[in-house]
């Protein structure tokens, strides 16, 4: 199962982003969507596992969840907006890990692009950082990776589209 994961699209899509995921089965967005044109374009492309973010609205969060654990390739997933990361989980996150133990916890808001392997928890932690043009970064980024034989395959994991290029043109 080939996966494109992004997150914090903020209402703004990137045909870059589209060209990145063309190969993938799925799309995973761990919220921010910002609009229901991005959920709705996403759905057309790809079948999409996706949750509401802290700036979604009612419309978004009816079509969302908060939180998504489900069972792909044999890997358990969480996948939520606001989330934290290895060392500094989100106070409401920590137990949720220790009761679900997934093996891949996704989270976004922080707009910080973070692969990393929890070895306390035994759970790759992926943030993909942010795909939309809105907020403090300076490169769209997004993940592309593999899930197969129960094995996570992170073989391309990063897309960088420079923001300010973009806005120029």
């Amino acid at each position: 199962m080939k996966i494109g994961l992004l997150s914090d699209t903020h209402g703004y899509l990137d045909k870059e982003i589209l060209d990145f995921f063309a190969e993938c089965d799925e799309i995973w967005h761990a919220g921010d969507i910002g609009s229901e044109q991005i959920l709705d374009d996403l759905e057309k492309f790809k079948p999409i596992k996706a949750v509401w973010g802290n700036i979604d609205g009612t419309k978004i969060r009816a079509r969302t969840k908060e939180f998504l654990n489900f069972v792909c390739e044999g890997q358990k997933v969480l996948i939520t907006h606001i989330g934290g990361y290895p060392g500094k989980y989100a106070p409401n996150i920590k137990n949720l890990l220790l009761d679900i133990k997934p093996d891949i916890f996704i989270a976004g808001h922080s707009h910080i692009l973070k692969v990393i392997y929890d070895n306390n928890l035994k759970l790759l932690h992926l943030n993909p950082g942010a795909a939309g043009n809105t907020g403090w970064h300076k490169f769209i980024t997004a993940i592309r990776f593999e899930i197969e034989n129960n094995t996570v395959n992170p073989n391309e994991v990063i897309k960088n589209i420079d923001i300010f290029e973009k806005k120029r043109s």
